[in-house]
């Protein structure tokens, strides 16, 4: 009862926030999530035909972008026709390739005479026409589809370059429909990366062609498992729609599953990670395994992990400590080593390495200075390495970690990746995003507990850093929970005191 109390109570909140938004006009900010960096608009409603078409640049990539912006913008058939028939798109590069850093920025104009979209590259104008698919909406009184408050002025680039969501496969395997469609719900929050935690120590489905006994031994079952062209598959879909994917193969620790396939790079049968260092075989398989991923993938960033490393097999295993006494190391330099191995491997291979936060607790400024260290820990991590002119992803835990319920949208609205850096440190915060860790998430109910939380943290790393009120983002938030509802996206209520949760009780989607 108590829960239920404070529901209604937030409800009531919601509900006032929304009054007050229709009272002050278009002083109100629109309905567009995350919102843009420079808007105007007046108020004139214009309507838009349904067999709108987009003109002007054309190339493969952006052709199956009006087709599936047309289905997005258009749900309901049988409309009338309206006064706004074409978009005008103009990009300099429609046929960009997409690696950290690509521009995202464009203008988008729509108003009584036209609509024009210009943009850079491909991925700017994805981002107009998703823009453009939220300002577009339909009248059921009069049949039409329309847009309201135009003319419409927007001029927007995101914050931050890496906008990414964690998706984890190994606790609990995800099939690839369903990392199709949490990919397809990235877009709609200008989500641009999809951090692939790939494996851990609880399965491995990656079927690696080099080395297809570690998914064969380590995958839950014979249908939990991804084949190399399944890979290449999900990166092809995700890069139509500007979302870069970087895979995370977590070493030395996290890697028990290996074992089933490889005993022989592990320390004992009964002890069975971090991965045995004091053996060649270890770095040959793991300088095979990364090979394939990168065959199987068209990003330049290999995430290698390094988390959560007890170095006690080690030191329980007589070989390993042996190896250890006879090259002169403690536990932890052997850790130091291993690590540095693996970051070899991947600068061999032309990447550039990732790591959680632990390397640089353990090693600092021994990294390489192309490793880009990703924060998770709280602390001043990201101002340390920064400082020293290392690039940081900002993914702080607990409050920009998804699988951790009982932080409200609200909470992670105020995380920052650059608070309390300096300009110049915050220059090197390449961005951020939310970890879906799948302890207890499977495809049964990953897309409610990403959603809508992960919206905040989207606007957070796209929006100018001055948009922080959570009273001006609440009618919003409820808006664009809503309207993932309505393209098919399971979010749950964004009242809800812990993720995920079900409605109370019958309602309006506007009313949770």
């Amino acid at each position: 009862l108590k829960l239920q109390f404070l529901y209604f109570i937030e409800i009531a909140k919601m509900r006032s926030l929304m009054l007050l938004a229709a009272a002050v006009g278009c002083a109100a900010d629109p309905n567009i999530w995350p919102l843009p960096r420079q808007y105007t608009n007046g108020t004139v409603t214009v309507t838009v035909d349904p067999g709108l078409s987009f003109t002007g640049t054309q190339s493969a990539d952006l052709t199956m972008a009006y087709g599936r912006y047309k289905e997005q913008l258009f749900p309901h058939t049988g409309a009338q026709a309206g006064s706004l028939k074409s978009c005008q798109v103009t990009v300099a590069d429609g046929s960009a390739k997409l690696v950290l850093g690509a521009d995202e920025s464009y203008t988008l104009d729509v108003s009584a005479t036209g609509c024009k979209i210009t943009a850079k590259t491909q991925f700017g104008a994805y981002h107009a026409m998703e823009t453009l698919s939220q300002l577009v909406v339909f009248n059921f009184d009069s049949d039409a589809y329309v847009v309201k408050d135009t003319p419409w002025s927007i001029t927007d680039s995101p914050r931050f370059e890496h906008r990414e969501v964690l998706l984890d496969t190994s606790r609990h395997f995800q099939p690839i429909a369903s990392l199709k469609n949490i990919i397809t719900s990235f877009t709609y929050a200008k989500i641009n990366t999809v951090h692939w935690h790939i494996v851990d120590e609880q399965s491995f489905p990656y079927g690696s062609p080099t080395y297809p006994k570690l998914a064969k031994m380590g995958a839950y079952s014979n249908f939990e498992r991804f084949t190399q062209q399944d890979v290449k598959d999900v990166v092809e879909y995700a890069r139509q729609r500007g979302v870069r994917v970087v895979v995370e193969i977590d070493t030395p620790g996290h890697a028990a599953s290996w074992c089933k396939g490889h005993p022989e790079i592990c320390p004992s049968p009964t002890c069975l990670m971090p991965l045995n260092p004091a053996t060649n075989a270890t770095f040959d398989l793991i300088k095979g395994l990364f090979k394939d991923v990168q065959d199987a993938t068209i990003d330049g960033i290999f995430h290698i992990g390094g988390d959560e490393v007890n170095t006690g097999c080690w030191t329980k295993s007589s070989s390993i400590s042996a190896w250890l006494q006879q090259h002169n190391m403690t536990a932890d330099q052997g850790y130091e080593y291993f690590v540095g191995r693996v970051t070899d491997i991947v600068l061999d291979l032309g990447m550039i390495p990732t790591a959680w936060d632990e390397l640089w607790t353990h090693f600092g400024t021994k990294l390489d200075k192309k490793t880009i260290i990703h924060q998770w820990h709280n602390g001043t991590i990201a101002k340390e390495a920064t400082a020293a002119g290392y690039r940081v992803v900002w993914s702080s835990e607990p409050t920009w970690y998804l699988d951790h319920l009982q932080y409200t949208w609200q909470v992670l609205y105020q995380g920052d990746p650059c608070v309390g850096l300096t300009d110049a440190e915050c220059s090197l915060v390449i961005g951020g995003g939310g970890e879906m860790w799948g302890e207890t998430v499977d495809s049964s109910d990953i897309q409610n507990t990403i959603w809508p939380k992960m919206a905040a943290i989207a606007e957070r790393l796209w929006s100018d850093k001055s948009v922080t009120s959570i009273d001006e983002a609440t009618p919003r938030i409820r808006y664009f929970r809503c309207l993932l509802n309505r393209r098919g996206i399971g979010a749950a209520p964004p009242s809800n005191k812990e993720a995920r949760s079900a409605p109370p009780g019958p309602g309006s989607c506007f009313d949770q």
